[in-house]
């Protein structure tokens, strides 16, 4: 028996790779001559540096920049072997997790510190350049990214702007002139997990900028910053963004990437599943194991779960998905290929016990799949 091994991380309790480890092991008590080959996956996020690293080589590169508020912090990116092309993971450099909640500035944060990780890229070589943009801290519209490449923006009277996105509102123009030559030479890629516009009602600020700490008043003041953004993209470079589907992603980011950079954007987990070579891993399999923390009717709107699950059903293998919560109706996930979705909880558990137990009870789950399979 082949089985592939396709999971998410469970946030906050095993990273992919451990997944795969706990399913392993699970799938071995059952079948001690199974095949099993392991492909952690990601969905564009945290842990897609790890992912693409795994499948593909290459050297993790440590560089000292800044974390969104300013203050020193030492964050990775992956160059390959032949120095051609990075990934860089947002959130390693301007993450939300690098800033404690009672810290949390909405207005003055900023992506300065993952620009300084593609800089560093550029100069040593990288002309293709893939920046996986969730979980950030800040709604900067990317343009701290852009600063760090040599961009500048500037107000009314030709002075610079401050840090963040709240100064956003006082854009004049944009100066491109003291950008890195290399940077004209590059290709960049966007991995995002979401359809958000820039602006409006579904943009940036209001649906991401709660969780980064800011209030109404602030969510107004932010909008309007990236609207001006928008505007002047526009007219430095043509391309509108302000409703563009994912533009709104890490704080307008990737609104600000394609703008500026004539970036292209895709779905995260169809960029890592293309680069740890997903589709092929499959060909010949008689089970897939996916999986992720919670698994409900959202996992169906590009998660890992339903882009294997749907890799699976065009090669008509049968997947299974393990969580740990599972949240029914998952009837859109079975219309894309899903075969059952399981719970590893083997009872009334706090959520601290499951995190503690968690790759015991993967290897449960996934040994009783695998019988269920025999049966």
């Amino acid at each position: 028996m082949r089985v592939v091994l396709a999971p998410d991380s469970f946030k906050g309790s095993l990273s992919a790779t451990a997944v795969c480890a706990a399913m392993k092991t699970g799938v071995l008590r059952a079948v001690p001559d199974a095949e099993v080959l392991s492909v952690p996956m990601a969905d564009g996020g945290e842990g897609t540096l790890d992912c693409v690293g795994a499948a593909t080589g290459g050297q993790e590169i440590s560089l000292d920049v800044t974390d969104p508020l300013g203050r020193p912090v030492t964050a990775r990116y992956l160059l390959a072997a032949d120095a051609t092309s990075a990934v860089v993971e947002l959130a390693s450099a301007s993450g939300l997790t690098l800033i404690d909640p009672t810290d949390l500035a909405p207005l003055r944060a900023d992506t300065h510190g993952t620009g300084q990780l593609i800089a560093d890229a550029i100069r040593r070589g990288a002309r293709s350049v893939l920046v996986c943009v969730g979980g950030s801290a800040s709604t900067d519209g990317g343009t701290g990214l852009l600063r760090a490449l040599g961009a500048l923006f500037l107000d009314a009277s030709g002075a610079e702007l401050p840090p963040g996105g709240g100064a956003l509102a006082d854009l004049e123009r944009v100066d491109f002139t003291h950008v890195l030559p290399e940077v004209h030479a590059t290709r960049f890629h966007i991995a995002c997990d979401v359809t958000n516009p820039l602006v409006g009602a579904r943009g940036a600020a209001a649906v991401f900028g709660p969780q980064k700490g800011a209030g109404p008043d602030e969510i107004a003041l932010l909008d309007r910053g990236l609207a001006r953004l928008a505007d002047v993209f526009a007219g430095a470079f043509g391309t509108p963004v302000h409703h563009l589907p994912g533009a709104g992603a890490a704080g307008g980011t990737c609104g600000g990437m394609l703008a500026a950079l004539d970036a292209t954007a895709e779905p995260g987990c169809e960029l890592v599943a293309r680069s740890v070579g997903l589709a092929d891993a499959l060909t010949g399999a008689d089970l897939v194991l996916t999986g992720e923390g919670r698994l409900d009717r959202q996992s169906a709107d590009g998660k890992v779960v339903s882009h294997v699950a749907r890799l699976a059903a065009e090669q008509d293998i049968p997947v299974v998905a393990l969580a740990g919560q599972t949240v029914a109706p998952l009837d859109d996930l079975y219309a894309l290929g899903l075969t059952a979705g399981l719970s590893i909880a083997d009872g009334p558990r706090t959520l601290d016990a499951m995190t503690t137990s968690a790759a015991e009870l993967l290897a449960h789950a996934a040994e009783q799949t695998l019988r269920l399979r025999l049966g």
